[in-house]
C-alpha cells in the first residue's frame, strides 16, 4: 500500500486544511470550516491514529492513499459502498472520539462494549462493520498515540502545519 503524506493546518480564521500528498505526488486537500473545524481535525487525527496502530490499509488514509478523493466518502457514492474496512476503521474511531469527548478512562472492555452496541445500533440494511475484538494492549497503544498527536495538533498554533506520514 501506498505510503499518504499528511498535513493539517491550522487556519488564521480557527478552520483547518487536510492536505494529502500521495506517492505518485498526486495532492488532495479538503478545507474544513465551521463546525467542521473544530470536530474533523480530531476525528481525522483519531483516524490517523487507530488506522496505523490497528494496521488498517483500506481504512479512510488507506483508501485516499490508494487514489479515493475526499467526495468518495458520501452521498452520491461515486466509488459505492465504501468497504468494510473502512466502516470498521470509521466504527473504532467513532467510539474512541466519544470516549475522548467524553473525559475518557474507558477500559478496554467498555470501549469494545460501546463499539457492540453502536454497531447493533445501525440501521437494519445499511451495510456496516461490527465491533473488531480489540486487545487490552491495543487500546492502550491507541490511548498513546492519540494522547501524543492530539498534543501536537493543540500545540500547532495558527498559520502553522502539523505533519504525519501514513504508511
Amino acid at each position: 500500500m501506498p505510503s499518504l503524506q499528511i498535513q493539517l493546518k491550522r487556519m488564521a480564521d480557527g478552520c483547518a486544511a487536510l492536505t494529502c500528498t500521495r506517492a505518485d505526488g498526486t495532492v488532495i486537500w479538503q478545507r474544513q470550516s465551521g463546525q467542521r473545524g473544530l470536530v474533523f481535525p480530531t476525528h481525522d487525527l483519531t483516524h490517523y491514529v487507530v488506522e496505523t496502530v490497528l494496521g488498517y490499509q483500506h481504512g479512510f488514509y488507506g483508501l485516499l492513499a490508494g487514489g479515493w478523493e475526499f467526495g468518495d466518502f458520501s452521498a452520491p457514492w461515486p466509488r459505492g459502498v465504501i468497504p468494510l474496512a473502512a466502516r470498521e476503521a470509521e466504527l473504532v474511531v467513532g467510539i474512541f472520539e466519544t470516549e475522548r469527548r467524553m473525559g475518557g478512562g474507558w477500559s478496554g472492555a467498555e470501549l469494545r462494549e460501546q463499539g457492540k452496541t453502536f454497531a447493533a445500533a445501525q440501521k437494519p440494511g445499511r451495510p456496516h462493520a461490527d465491533m473488531p475484538a480489540l486487545t487490552d494492549e491495543q487500546v492502550e497503544k491507541i490511548h498513546a498515540l492519540q494522547e501524543e498527536v492530539l498534543a501536537r495538533w493543540a500545540a500547532t498554533k495558527q498559520g502553522e502545519t502539523l505533519e504525519l506520514v501514513f504508511a
